[in-house]
């Protein structure tokens, strides 16, 4: 064979070790499965340790008259009625079990004097019910997840990029890889995968993801495989971005920032969510807020490199310091500047992925047999605008009840089939890139796809910016087929990036081709060409490359949730 080739078996592989990953492993960990996690980053490094704000949960803690019915019918409400109500449901009254398992594993939150887990507000929720860990709340999360696994045993194997996963018959068998040092290859067959491989937002060129993370490889892995996405073009910009450094532009500015009191305001001193959403200021949601932030810098009332100020220096430095480490140490590290005395200098960044694989409610099973998607890989919670805080509940919500699936799944096999054509066609792959020697550099032909998006799907989009970067794509797709790769004596990144590229024009496609068919403005897809929102356009679209964008019908809000849901009103949107 000459590659030398490392062979796995396990029930249950789990591609991403973040916490939605972690958390479906230490399910199936203590059902007694066989499990293996396998992620490209260092799991101690995973995109869930960045989340800062908190987790919500209907707890009551603080404000008593809080249940799981209002949590989804702030999530459904403020989804721009794209989110799907079973989803919704699921993860609400399913929150404080996941803030029970958590405890369970030794997580430290927060507290009130007497002992009550502290709750804060987040934007657009009715009550306060984010509960966090200083703004730290991601990383403690992922420690606590760490920590369990470890006790559980559970292997996980880090620097191991899956390049492809191996279907038979519209049954999943496994996946195959490379490690990121060696350039070993891994052959992992199994009964079932997990797919928590993250979103598509490091596409854009100003992000809150870090360099070779969340570039799709989730949609690639799962569009190849057989399986649809839905919803790729409703991408969450986070209103609160540093601006420089350049190679950390788009770092994330917390929301806890605005959460503990931070006001936002334009080069001219002026406090200017007034004139977007008067009642709720800063604390509206992320949506409306980026869009106000765009909009002060578009017309010419942005600071000098294009952003706008966001002050938290009038609150008590104890507070900044008990409540905003995270940022006081970030701003201070890169930057040198001292949040307690100076305003930050932010513009919109692309966050999340509120789109994703089309998995169904009850266990976020896909179109694949033997396939699920947990996480920011997935899609259904969030529709067209997602809650601060509600993305750390999902994964712990579902990384349980995907893990009790897929176990449930694999005990039920009575053989499983395999394919030595798709083993063979997964190793082709591989060695073609390899053996490629073209003119075409890997990483710039990334950057050309980021341009594109930056350029052509930001925070605002019209049908002749969508159809230029759809034209710039094709440009994109033509080079790729001249491109050279060369690992060396320091590892097969070059090789990662190579995949990290296909990855990013899939889904750079997905979303160019469903913004395009979205002809509204609705939550966080914002066209400037058609300013109001659609009701007909109260639909899923789901994008194959077979198929192009389809529509999907949503089901109807329970009543007792649609009740307790206000109207969502569109002042503030597109302020021309």
């Amino acid at each position: 064979m000459g590659v030398p080739e490392q062979r796995l078996s396990t029930m249950v592989l789990v591609i991403g070790t973040g916490g939605s990953g972690l958390r479906a492993a230490i399910e199936l960990a203590e059902a007694g499965i066989d499990v293996l996690a396998v992620g490209k980053r260092p799991k101690e490094d995973a995109h869930t340790s960045l989340a800062a704000g908190g987790i919500n949960a209907a707890l009551a803690t603080m404000d008593p008259q809080d249940t799981w019915q209002q949590h989804a019918a702030d999530t459904l409400r403020e989804s721009y009625l794209l989110g799907d109500p079973r989803t919704t449901e699921i993860v609400a009254r399913g929150a404080a079990r996941g803030i029970d398992d958590l405890e369970r594993y030794g997580m430290t939150f927060a507290r009130e004097e007497d002992g009550r887990i502290s709750q804060r507000f987040f934007g657009a929720h009715t009550f306060r019910r984010t509960a966090f860990a200083g703004d730290y709340t991601g990383l403690e999360i992922q420690r606590t997840l760490i920590r369990r696994a470890s006790q559980l045993n559970v292997p996980i194997l880090d620097g191991v990029y899956i390049t492809r996963l191996l279907v038979h018959d519209g049954t999943v068998f496994g996946a195959y890889g490379f490690d990121l040092d060696s350039g070993r290859r891994h052959l992992i067959h199994a009964d079932a995968v997990i797919l928590a491989a993250g979103g598509h937002t490091r596409i854009w060129r100003r992000t809150s993801s870090r360099r070779d993370e969340n570039t799709g490889d989730s949609f690639r892995l799962a569009v190849d495989a057989g399986a649809r996405l839905r919803d790729p073009e409703l991408v969450q910009f986070h209103p609160s971005g540093i601006i420089e450094p350049e190679n950390a532009a788009g770092t994330l500015v917390s929301e806890a920032a605005r959460g503990e009191g931070g006001i936002l305001r334009n080069a001219r001193g002026e406090r200017f969510m007034g004139r977007y959403d008067p009642e709720r200021m800063e604390l509206s949601t992320r949506d409306r807020v980026a869009l106000a932030s765009y909009t002060e810098i578009k017309e010419g009332r942005g600071t000098p490199k294009g952003g706008v100020w966001l002050d938290v220096s009038h609150l008590p430095r104890q507070t900044i310091m008990n409540r905003l480490p995270r940022v006081y140490q970030t701003l201070l590290d890169l930057q040198m500047l001292d949040i307690t005395r100076d305003p930050i200098e932010v513009a919109p960044t692309a966050h999340y992925s509120m789109g994703g694989v089309l998995v169904r409610p009850e266990d976020h099973s896909t179109d694949v047999q033997g396939l699920y998607a947990i996480g920011e890989a997935a899609s259904g919670l969030h529709g067209a605008n997602r809650l601060g805080g509600n993305s750390l509940i999902e994964l712990l919500v579902y990384g349980r009840i995907t893990g009790r699936a897929a176990a449930a799944y694999s005990e039920s096999l009575t053989a499983q089939p395999r394919s030595a054509v798709a083993v063979a066609e997964a190793r082709a792959e591989v060695d073609e890139l390899l053996s490629a020697d073209g003119p075409e550099n890997v990483r710039a032909l990334q950057r050309a796809v980021r341009n594109t998006m930056t350029e052509h799907a930001g925070v605002v989009r019209d049908e002749e910016g969508l159809r230029a970067g759809l034209a710039d794509l094709e440009v994109i797709e033509k080079r790729m087929e001249n491109v050279g790769v060369h690992p060396d004596i320091a590892g097969y990144q070059d090789l990662a990036h190579a995949f990290d590229l296909k990855a990013a024009v899939l889904a750079a496609r997905a979303t160019l081709e469903a913004a395009l068919e979205r002809r509204e403005t609705r939550g966080c897809h914002n066209r400037s060409d058609y300013p109001d929102l659609d009701p007909e356009l109260r639909v899923n679209l789901v994008w194959s490359p077979a198929t192009g964008v389809t529509r999907e019908s949503i089901a109807p809000v329970p009543e007792e949730i649609a009740q307790l849901m206000a109207e969502v009103s569109a002042d503030g949107k597109l302020v021309e």
